[in-house]
């Protein structure tokens, strides 16, 4: 081996041994701080297993706090710190729903009157189709009045020995009307239950203008 190879061997070796022995150190610079049971501060390099369960602190190697490790936990604690995580948030998402409601009633309406204006207008719609839907089953309803008494000197419809049984087309008349005021009737209910809902909105929308713009 050559003078000059000799020297840049030393030389490598020398910046090699103070990068690991710094590696070294800083490795070793992490600390962690936890309190125990009773309330006595530790610290230590390493986290004995007795006390895995408690909250820690990491530190730098200038003791300053530099994260947080949380202890372990059992199912029960995680489940209910799940649960609690959960509840805050439907509680901050509920918060933003209110807040963002009550921009858009400064924002759209500018007096009590024109929020009772889009109610009564709304609430007219829903009341025209109340009134054609109950038009719709008194009609159905008569009809089917009318087939049931025409049905009634048919079998299964008349206890009469030699009486026939009742048409095709006049039993399929029949369950398809039946059927159809089943069917308005389902929807008159729902139109009168959106009509109340409706009022019980506007009502809580007017009183909380009333609130926002201080009576």
């Amino acid at each position: 081996m050559g003078l000059r190879t000799q020297i840049l061997v030393v030389s490598l070796a020398v910046l090699v041994v103070p990068a690991a022995g710094y590696g070294q150190g800083k490795a070793s610079a992490k600390l962690y701080k936890w309190v125990d049971d009773k309330g006595q501060v530790h610290y230590d390099d390493h986290v004995p297993p007795e006390y895995a369960r408690s909250d820690r602190d990491i530190l730098n190697k200038e003791g300053v706090t530099v994260g947080f490790e949380q202890g372990e936990i059992t199912p029960e604690e995680r489940a209910a710190a799940k649960a609690k995580k959960a509840k805050e948030e439907a509680q901050r998402q509920a918060k933003l729903e209110v807040a963002r409601h009550d921009r858009m009633l400064l924002e759209t309406y500018g007096s009590v009157a024109d929020i009772e204006d889009l109610r009564d207008r709304r609430l007219e719609l829903l009341e025209s189709q109340i009134k054609v839907t109950e038009l719709y089953l008194a009609n159905l309803r008569k009809r089917l009045t009318t087939l049931q008494g025409e049905a009634s000197v048919y079998k299964p419809y008349t206890a009469k020995e030699d009486a026939q049984q009742i048409p095709p087309g006049l039993a399929k008349d029949i369950s398809m009307t039946a059927a159809s005021i089943n069917n308005y009737e389902q929807m008159l209910a729902r139109t009168r239950k959106d009509e109340s809902a409706l009022r019980e909105s506007f009502d809580q929308d007017i009183t909380r203008f009333r609130e926002l713009k201080g009576g």
